[in-house]
């Protein structure tokens, strides 16, 4: 048996002298305790040197991922024809056994003896000193280390970081440059402000005419639209600016030339920017675009500190003052920082912009973990998150639109009137009915007095007309009225008696009082239930009926 041994120096191949020591496992690192005893049971067979720190290094990577290197290959075909290979890692075995179809062992027993070999490499190999070893551990160790802190140079987003920031101090100066060309040079020709509007074309067009003079004679084709062309022709002639001088308007064309060189420039980094943005967060970039996306990345740090973060972060990234003056002042809190800029939201209506963009922070913190994260290097996941917040916000719309026509869900449905139908056909088998005119009837307006005559009126046929059943209970609440109508007159006796003609006290004659009659208990009613609504015709009749009384009383006596 052969065990495959690796060192910083090169790769070693042991025989294993007495495989039977092998079966007792525990006792193993015994044979291994001094370099004698060490040598009983193992023996360097062959050793393959590397040639240097860099092949070193590619062969220490591919053992990292359990490949064999090529030198590998040709070492173990060499030594190892018809032998068993004991090794320390299995993946590497399996792959050592396809392709160069060696028998590979791994158990405990072999890791055991690895304990040991690395205990005694030094004397088990002749011309490899401890002195030497460490330096070349350490260089191979920080080789490492760098490999596996550069995950790939593709994917390097510091690039992206410095870009973004360049490409804002170039629009910043871009512009405070194109404001003091047109600030300059409107001494000299002030209308042309208004006519050119774009910064670039302003610039173009100063340089190719220097003095105003000169653009009846120029053409600005190139540069600019026609209309605007005859326009500027026609303000260079009637201009109120001042004359200017030959090195004036030469200062001039050369900051016009440094506004056309920054323009250029920005272009260019523009579509570096989308390139590297393209490649290192393809999810990110159709979600959002490569300049928003590449602000968040600088706003984060890096492309991993920003798949650290939850998507509530994500959305108010960029409005940290805002957030924070929120909480201390106890107002709401912004709905949107970075984000904002993205075209989705843009699109949405102003009652909608914090829903799409809370919705567009959570599928932009899956599309960034993906890039950041993830073997893939296509933007599937984030084109179709693009589309899902597509749908959603047609969806915002269309129910907004609903409610405004009155199409809402709680809208009541109509149902035909199916009774009067024929199963057949779709005629009734009953004509339908029709609004009747002749049935109308309009009642003269009548006058308060005529009413209330009527109704007393009726109250006294009714009364007449009472069936002889019923007399007995008319007879019983008659009966009753009396009963009350004494006591009322027996308190009021007792408060003010009546004094006769001779000096003594009234005695009442029940003969000849009247029994109170139905209608005088309905008015007596009708008053209490109105009594704010009493009618000077009511208060007439009323002293009229107590006059009568008073005749009669009069004349029994």
């Amino acid at each position: 048996m052969l065990v495959l041994f690796e060192t910083p120096a090169g790769f070693a191949l042991f025989k294993v002298l007495d495989e039977g020591k092998l079966s007792k496992v525990e006792d193993l690192w015994k044979d291994f305790a001094s370099s004698d005893s060490a040598r009983k049971v193992v023996e360097l067979k062959a050793f393959n040197k590397f040639e240097n720190t860099s092949d070193a290094l590619s062969a220490a990577t591919l053992l990292i991922d359990s490949k064999p290197s090529k030198g590998l290959r040709k070492f173990l075909q060499k030594h190892c024809d018809g032998e068993t290979l004991a090794v320390a890692d299995s993946k590497l075995g399996n792959a050592i056994k396809e392709k160069l179809k060696i028998d590979c062992v791994h158990n405990s027993a072999v890791m055991e003896l690895m304990r040991g070999l690395r205990n005694q490499l030094t004397e088990l190999m002749s011309g490899l000193a401890s002195q030497d070893l460490g330096p070349m551990s350490l260089g191979l160790s920080h080789s490492l280390s760098r490999y596996k802190l550069k995950f790939s140079p593709e994917k390097v987003d510091t690039m992206i970081i410095q870009a973004i920031g360049l490409l804002d101090d170039l629009d910043k100066e871009l512009n405070t440059y194109a404001m003091r060309v047109r600030e300059w040079y409107g001494w000299h020709f002030p209308e042309l402000t208004k006519i050119v509007a774009d910064n670039i074309q302003y610039a173009k067009a100063v340089k190719l005419m220097g003095n105003r003079v000169n653009a009846a004679n120029l053409d600005f084709s190139e540069i600019l639209p026609e209309d605007v062309e005859a326009e500027l022709k026609e303000a260079a002639v009637i201009s109120m600016g001042t004359e200017v001088s030959d090195i004036d308007l030469l200062n001039i064309r050369e900051l016009c030339d440094q506004v056309l060189a920054l323009s250029e420039y920005r272009a260019q980094l523009y579509d570096y920017l989308r390139s590297r943005m393209n490649t290192i967060a393809p999810n990110l970039t159709a979600l959002v675009g490569e300049l928003v996306g590449a602000r968040l990345i600088a706003h984060g740090g890096s492309l991993l500190n920003l798949a650290k973060q939850p998507g509530s972060t994500i959305q108010i990234l960029g409005a940290e003052k805002a957030l924070f003056r929120a909480l201390k002042t106890k107002h709401s809190t912004p709905k949107y920082g970075l984000i904002y800029h993205a075209s989705l939201i843009g699109q949405a209506a102003p009652k909608n912009k914090g829903k799409i963009s809370r919705s567009l922070a959570a599928k932009t913190a899956l599309a960034i973990r993906y890039d950041a994260l993830g073997d893939g290097e296509d933007n599937s996941i984030g084109l179709e998150s693009r589309v899902k917040l597509e749908t959603r916000l047609r969806v915002l719309e269309n129910k907004e639109l609903g409610r405004s026509a009155g199409s809402t869900k709680g809208k009541p449905k109509i149902e035909m009137y199916e009774k009067d139908r024929k199963k057949g056909a779709g005629a009734l088998t009953t004509p339908a009915k029709t609004y009747n005119p002749a049935a109308d009837l309009v009642l003269p307006e009548a006058t308060p007095k005529k009413t209330e005559v009527a109704s007393k009126k009726r109250k006294h046929q009714e009364v007449e007309a009472v069936p002889p059943e019923e007399e007995a209970t008319e007879e019983d609440r008659e009966q009753e009225n009396k009963k009350s109508k004494k006591k009322k007159k027996s308190k009021g006796t007792e408060e003010s008696p009546a004094v006769d003609a001779n000096g003594g006290k009234k005695k009442k004659n029940k003969e000849t009082e009247e029994p109170p009659s139905a209608e005088a208990d309905g008015e007596k009613k009708k008053k209490k239930k109105s009594k704010n609504q009493d009618t000077p015709v009511e208060t007439d009749e009323s002293s009229k009926k107590d006059k009568k009384k008073k005749k009669k009383k009069h004349a029994d006596e």
